[in-house]
């Protein structure tokens, strides 16, 4: 059973391109062809516009909040060529740094997880994949994959910072050896993966090969250390495949087509627990996907997306085991 808890009437005056909730569910982050960022306070079923942000000179295409330990951050990137990190301080949402490193659009990004510290990974339709750290005192080292995919990269989504297989064979007391690892996917039908090498310069581990066009979300699943990695990922093939590796050192990922649908996927999103993977297409359906106790992956739900222009829906999944 799935149900609407929740409309926000965004007021976007055009197409809305992502809506992300911050760490606490407490707000909620809208951007748009309109070219601006919404952030509102959605407590208790409201919708207080906190937020109306703008900067960018075109489409705004994503939003991505960063842990709250480092304070209230986000990103959007745009159709502009630029990524804005805007952060509110005292109250006031201000933008506190803009990378305009790209040539083309900016498609995607996605924070690392925090243990890394502050790093966003940024992928462009000029095929490039730029990596921003923050050093301290305002400053950003830009780090940048060129030609990570050929005629452009559209997502980008990092590695859960936790050892596959830790869980059950964790030595005690000793620190985890963290490798850096993110997804990426491309219009050249690709997902690759990719690592960072000790010397710091980023290495393509993988490439991930089962779509026959543009690849446009990847979503790397959420993990508590089972030896099994995940990544959900979408196509303008209309195909979602969920791969799987099970070896430690990461080299074997094999397919399975979660579902093909009649249109391009735009979207895939896990939950928390990686047991529900979110589905978003252009039939404008948001749809709800389990596996089930044999390997199947079955649609436990069907939300219609929001009839008129300019809302978001924010929807909560009540499980009942089988």
């Amino acid at each position: 059973m799935v149900s609407v808890i929740n409309t926000v009437d965004t007021s976007h005056e055009d197409m809305i391109h992502d809506a992300q909730m911050d760490y606490y569910g407490t707000r909620l982050a809208t951007c748009s062809s309109d070219r601006s960022v919404k952030i509102f306070d959605v407590r208790n079923g409201g919708q207080i516009l906190i937020a109306d942000l703008r900067g960018h000179e075109g489409p705004v295409w994503q939003v991505a909040w960063a842990h709250p330990m480092y304070g209230n951050i986000l990103a959007s990137c745009s159709y502009d060529r630029k990524v804005i990190i805007w952060k509110e301080e005292n109250g006031t949402w201000e933008k506190t740094h803009e990378h305009s490193g790209h040539d083309s659009s900016v498609n995607s990004v996605c924070w690392a997880p925090h243990d890394y510290g502050l790093i966003l990974a940024c992928g462009s339709s000029d095929g490039a994949i730029s990596l921003l750290t923050y050093t301290g005192e305002g400053q950003w080292e830009v780090k940048k994959i060129n030609n990570a995919h050929t005629i452009g990269c559209n997502a980008v989504s990092w590695a859960p910072a936790v050892v596959p297989g830790s869980l059950i064979d964790q030595p005690s007391g000793q620190k985890p050896n963290y490798i850096k690892k993110f997804a990426s996917g491309g219009c050249d039908n690709l997902i690759k993966l990719w690592r960072e090498e000790e010397d710091g310069q980023w290495k393509e581990e993988q490439k991930l090969e089962a779509h026959s066009d543009w690849v446009r979300d990847v979503a790397w699943a959420p993990s508590i250390g089972l030896p099994t990695s995940t990544i959900a990922s979408c196509s303008q093939d209309g195909r979602v495949f969920i791969w799987t590796c099970d070896d430690a050192s990461g080299n074997m990922w094999s397919p399975k087509l979660l579902h093909k649908f009649n249109d391009v996927v735009w979207h895939v999103s896990w939950s928390i627990t990686a047991n529900i993977l979110a589905v978003s297409g252009g039939d404008n359906k948001v749809t709800l996907w389990k596996e089930s106790v044999d390997g199947q992956w079955v649609c436990i739900s069907d939300v219609n997306k929001g009839q008129g222009s300019g809302s978001a829906s924010i929807t909560e999944g009540q499980q009942n085991e089988q």
